[in-house]
């Protein structure tokens, strides 16, 4: 298959995923924004176009016609140096445009990228491409996150699909890898030559590749799981003040958090197949960092360094639920590596500028595409977010 070929092959691919992810909803779901931080499945569809449209086509399609100008403002996420946006907590209000027009625009805007494509495009546009489907996929995750926190304000507790991914069980005690440590190296080290599209991808948060020291240490080989959290609160891991950071236990106080965000009485989680009885050997998730860390310190242990996780992995490749389970909170904040310098021009904007405030999490999610996953992949949130699927593997010194 030629490269071109296999570009389209991708493109198509991805595209499509993003619109069968919508097939299971109702017309009423594709404006559902249960919080200020979430945004409707409908303005997933259209804000991943809208990247294409503003980053590739405008600048590299001769005589492309742009989408309507005020579908810029509205489709705009946080790119300061392109114009203004539309207020994210107000996204849930766009009833229109209607579907059907955003998902024409899509299929124009997929039929321009094609012919791109197939040309051979330039180096430079074929990099953006590759970012723009990249970008995609974090929104299908994203868009299925989003959809799990309005469901879950929802008294009826709708299921989204009875197929939907749930985290693989684990069996049997955790066991720990000993690891050595010394002066290791993390981060990606460039794209592969010769590689199909997208093996060689890494966003610019992941580079440049440098040296860390680290200190022997331990790693567990399993995450943890439902009944060792459910051991931390029979234990009164929810109120007692020693184990948390001190923002994290005014949250606690605040919020009246007495257990991980969608678990429910009666032994019972909330899912996309609905409401279900809470898997004792799935691998707990949708724990803020301060719980994750909490839960560590409960456990006479620690949460790995973002270093530590991605070392643990080279040595040890096949280490246990690494991805397509939970993310993985670390002890790390995000922040650039050492030499870091973001990508010229308005996608410069992409990741750098929320290197503050936010902790990184490792690995994936069942929600994460397939193929989007890869050891130096930094995921970051701030520490009081609960609706993405975050848990934790502990870690000791060695």
């Amino acid at each position: 298959m030629a490269p071109s070929s296999a570009s389209v092959d991708r493109l198509r691919r991805i595209r499509s995923h993003s619109e069968a992810l919508i097939a299971p909803l109702e017309p009423e779901d594709l404006v559902l924004q249960g919080m200020a931080d979430a945004s409707p499945p409908k303005w997933h569809l259209a804000h991943t176009t809208w990247f294409f449209d503003t980053f590739v086509l405008q600048p590299h399609r001769p005589g492309w016609t742009p989408a309507p100008e005020i579908w810029q403002h509205l489709f705009n996420s946080y790119y300061e140096a392109v114009g203004s946006r539309h207020p994210r907590p107000q996204r849930g209000l766009l009833s229109r445009p209607p579907l059907r027009e955003i998902i024409a625009w899509r299929h124009r805007v997929d039929d321009a990228l094609e012919e791109l494509l197939a040309g051979g495009p330039a180096p430079a546009v074929a990099a953006l491409i590759e970012l723009g489907l990249q970008h995609e996929q974090q929104h299908q995750e994203l868009l299925l996150m989003d959809l799990l926190d309005g469901f879950s304000r929802n008294p009826l507790l709708p299921a989204y699909s009875p197929d939907a991914p749930e985290p693989p069980g684990v069996e049997g005690p955790a066991g720990w890898y000993d690891l050595p440590g010394g002066l290791v190296e993390i981060g990606h080290d460039g794209a592969v030559a010769g590689a199909a599209p997208g093996a060689g991808f890494a966003f610019d948060n992941e580079g440049p590749r440098h040296r860390v020291w680290l200190d022997p240490y331990r790693l567990a080989d399993r995450l943890v799981t439902n009944a060792e959290m459910e051991a931390f609160i029979a234990d009164g891991g929810y109120r007692r003040p020693e184990f948390w950071m001190a923002d994290g236990w005014a949250l606690v106080q605040h919020q009246g958090w007495t257990a991980p965000l969608h678990w429910h009485p009666g032994g019972m989680a909330f899912g996309l197949r609905g409401l279900q009885p809470r898997r004792a050997e799935a691998p707990v998730c949708h724990l803020s960092w301060y719980e994750a860390d909490a839960f560590a310190r409960w456990a006479g242990a620690r949460l790995p360094s973002e270093a530590e996780w991605e070392e643990a992995l080279r040595c040890r490749p096949d280490l246990g639920q690494a991805f397509g389970s939970v993310w993985q909170w670390t002890a790390s904040s995000y922040r650039p590596y050492p030499g870091f310098l973001p990508v010229a021009g308005a996608v410069g904007e992409y990741n750098g500028k929320f290197m503050s405030s936010q902790m990184v999490l490792r690995g994936s999610s069942v929600f994460t595409p397939d193929g989007h996953a890869r050891g130096t992949y930094r995921n970051f949130f701030g520490p009081a977010c609960r609706w993405l699927v975050g848990g934790l593997r502990l870690a000791s010194d060695g």
